[in-house]
């Protein structure tokens, strides 16, 4: 049995992981260090312990560690017991579907957009008014496209032909964010 953590020195990490991927072991047992850039073909199993504390972009992650070879694969999801609505959602989803787009779609539904200013990566942390960025995601695209030209042409915030739409955002946010540094 090979194991692989955290605190593993990049080459112990390395020792472990040829072992199993030559077969010397028949076992890994891994944090979530694995996420990643592993790319082991015969791997044909992954149990994820308390499954329910992943969110669904990291349990999408680790699941395509298996089935990247010619074998039958599984991914087993251990959860506790009791389970709340939202999670039992995002279990229901891992096995509903393999597609990595859907996942993300419904991850997107379920946590909410996040932060575009800040650091919060889930949650509504704005209002939009009109759009919905789940149902709108080409409406959206072309309006950060068009926010893009203007930021483009107009990194400082300071030409008088955007002054309404500068003024507007002050108004609106009530400090000057400098949108151009948002990524």
């Amino acid at each position: 049995m090979s194991k692989i953590h955290g605190k593993m020195k990049d080459k112990e990490k390395e020792a472990e992981m040829k072992l199993f991927v030559e077969g010397q072991t028949q076992i890994l047992v891994s944090t979530t260090v694995i996420e990643v850039g592993v790319n082991v073909p015969n791997a044909s199993v992954m149990v994820i312990l308390d499954a329910q504390r992943f969110g669904l972009s990291q349990l999408h992650q680790l699941r395509g560690r298996v089935g990247r070879g010619a074998e039958q694969s599984y991914c087993i999801l251990v959860t506790s017991q009791k389970l709340t609505a939202e999670t039992r959602k995002r279990i229901d989803i891992m096995c509903d579907t393999n597609d990595g787009f859907e996942i993300a779609e419904a991850d997107l539904k379920l946590r909410g957009p996040g932060d575009l200013e800040g650091t919060q990566q889930s949650g509504i942390a704005f209002d939009l008014k009109i759009a919905d960025i789940a149902r709108d995601g080409q409406l959206v695209q072309l309006a950060r496209d068009e926010a893009k030209k203007i930021i483009d042409n107009d990194p400082t915030c300071s030409k008088s032909e955007y002054n309404l739409l500068w003024n507007r955002l002050k108004e609106l946010r009530k400090a000057n964010i400098n949108w151009a540094a948002i990524s």
